[in-house]
């Protein structure tokens, strides 16, 4: 739902904009009525950076950014205009309005991060009292400094079975929600215990700044090395990125994608406040597009031995579907980020970077190690994979290049291997017309994509994901009835792309017209794009077909297993008579 004028009003006359911007800026000297300062979206000796403390705006005659609060949070704190909202929100004790959310839900949520928060301070206290001791010493071995430590909150979780459910059922939160916020775990017979056991803990604290879920490293011998909360109400692993509440404020212009909680602090450490890591599973396309939102460039930094590579190779997939600019970085005599800063430094890791290779070149040498070119049998099977992955490369010139890469690699000519490539083409031209005529065959066919080279996991919501992105070119004033819905809700990334452009063309007060969006896209995209907007749409009953197409979505959403998990939440709400009363 859009959100209230009058709700804006009164956020925006509550944040102050000169104690909003204090927090981030050194507001000292002044001119007339105004406020100056050194401006935080670019680097400057002079202060260049106004605030007008009577109009409650700012402006910064350097780089030329300027609006009101709400504004400012969207660019300090790199988030989309709703989340900037609930942010200033939560800093003043305004409750946002939710009315797509049951009231019970929205509360029981609130008091689940709450108790997360809660249960980040009792680790971090954990760190100075002798319990915690066993995780100083691994703070200590690891070489973490105590700003890491109080940046990233970590904390420790003693080898006890109740000293977190403990202290939190003598704050009076419940037994239940210690179990739904995944920190604890039922008994066989009765009771609960605590889920972290003697592990250093890393809290997972979202864009938002709200802890929503813990991982924890083993102290010592066991099992799982690391264990993470399991997918709760707030909290869901695919969905979310370690320290991305961190890195989004980067002005390194990329992020760095690693494996390991211990990775990413280091890298922070050492000056590359970019990184990020995955939660204790392999990329996902969720979070694959969550990076999207914040950047067009990712960097693979992933451990070298064989399951960092299959690991990467598969990221690089979920990420090119996003349309950012992917490259890998390969280390030598390291087997992660943590070990080869530690035994070259910073610079040398900065040279690594700088030096990284795009995913194409990457490709190619994987495949290359496979073989042994010195060999007729080693060249026959490297030459029918490699000619396979240049006929994927949809830009002739990339291809152009990296035939002749593959020719100097191989030994042969690049007359062969245009030749090999244009069969390899034909092969794949081939499986993927079967595929369509399998595809049309299907009782479903009416839920097809508008482009045939559009493919889709999810048919029945990618319809009604087509039906928004239509309405939304033909009006693009609905998009004041598409607040409940957001870019990482489209089981299709090409249209969750397409949906955020708009908001963000809106948002800057632009009109987002069909030939503006395709302005921006790559010339595959827009040619999809095109196909996609020739599928007839009308904007009779809008609101109610727009309404119809969200409720899918989400419908479909809710068939996923975290769907179904917040479903038994509100099951089990339900159940609760008189709760929140």
């Amino acid at each position: 739902m859009a959100i209230p004028e009058r709700f804006l009003d009164e956020l925006i006359s509550r944040n102050d904009i000169v104690d909003v911007i204090s927090e981030y800026v050194a507001l000292t000297k002044r001119s007339g009525s105004n406020l100056f300062g050194l401006c935080p979206f670019h680097s400057e000796k002079t202060p260049s950076f106004s605030v007008a403390p009577d109009k409650q705006i700012y402006h910064c005659f350097g780089c030329g950014k300027g609006g009101g609060v709400i504004n400012f949070i969207m660019d300090i704190e790199n988030l989309p205009f709703r989340d900037a909202v609930a942010f200033l929100a939560r800093r003043v004790g305004m409750e946002m309005p939710e009315d797509d959310v049951p009231s019970q839900v929205r509360s029981y949520r609130a008091r689940l991060l709450e108790l997360n928060r809660d249960a980040a301070r009792y680790f971090y206290e954990n760190l100075s009292k002798p319990e915690g001791a066993a995780a100083v010493d691994y703070i200590n071995k690891r070489g973490i400094s105590a700003a890491m430590v109080k940046k990233f909150g970590l904390g420790a979780a003693p080898d006890v079975w109740n000293g977190l459910t403990g202290a939190m059922l003598d704050k009076g939160y419940s037994a239940g929600e210690l179990v739904d916020a995944g920190l604890a775990r039922r008994r066989k017979g009765s009771g609960i215990y605590d889920t972290f056991r003697n592990r250093l803990i890393f809290p997972v604290i979202d864009v938002r700044g709200s802890v929503i879920g813990f991982s924890g490293r083993i102290l010592g011998d066991g099992e799982p090395k690391y264990l993470n909360s399991p997918d709760t109400p707030v909290f869901i692993k695919s969905k979310n990125l370690f320290a991305l509440n961190l890195a989004k404020k980067s002005k390194r212009g990329m992020l760095i994608l690693v494996e390991g909680n211990v990775d990413v602090v280091s890298l922070h450490q050492a000056g590359f406040d970019c990184a990020v890591a995955s939660l204790g599973t392999s990329l996902t396309a969720e979070q694959a597009r969550l990076m999207s939102r914040y950047t067009q460039n990712v960097v693979i930094s992933y451990d070298s031995d064989s399951a960092g590579v299959k690991a990467a190779q598969r990221a690089i997939g979920l990420l090119e579907k996003t349309g950012v600019n992917v490259r890998v970085l390969r280390m030598e005599g390291a087997k992660d980020p943590d070990e080869f800063i530690k035994k070259n430094g910073p610079d040398a890791f900065s040279i690594l970077l700088d030096r990284s290779e795009n995913h194409i070149e990457y490709k190619l040498l994987v495949v290359k190690s496979k073989y042994d070119l010195d060999t007729d049998d080693g060249k026959i099977g490297f030459l029918k994979e490699a000619t396979e992955l240049l006929a994927s490369i949809p830009n002739a010139v990339e291809r152009e290049i990296y035939g002749r890469r593959v020719a100097e690699l191989s030994g042969v000519s690049v007359e062969a291997i245009k030749s090999e490539t244009a069969k390899a083409g034909r092969r794949i031209s081939i499986a993927r017309k079967k595929e369509r005529e399998r595809q049309n065959l299907r009782p479903d066919m009416t839920l097809q994509p508008a482009s045939r080279e559009l493919r889709y996991d999810n048919p029945a919501s990618a319809a009604a994901e087509e039906g928004v992105v239509r309405l939304l070119m033909i009006d693009n004033s609905l998009l004041s009835e598409t607040a409940g819905l957001a870019p990482e809700d489209f089981t299709s990334p090409f249209l969750g792309k397409i949906f955020e452009m708009v908001r963000e063309r809106t948002a800057a007060g632009e009109d987002a017209t069909a030939s503006s969006i395709a302005a921006q896209l790559t010339s595959d995209e827009a040619s999809q794009f095109t196909a996609l907007m020739q599928r007839p749409a009308s904007a009779s009953n809008a609101i109610q077909a727009l309404r119809d197409y969200i409720d899918k979505i989400k419908t479909e959403q809710l068939k996923s297993k975290a769907g179904d998990n917040l479903l038994a939440v509100r099951e089990r709400l339900r159940e609760k008579k008189g709760f929140g009363g």
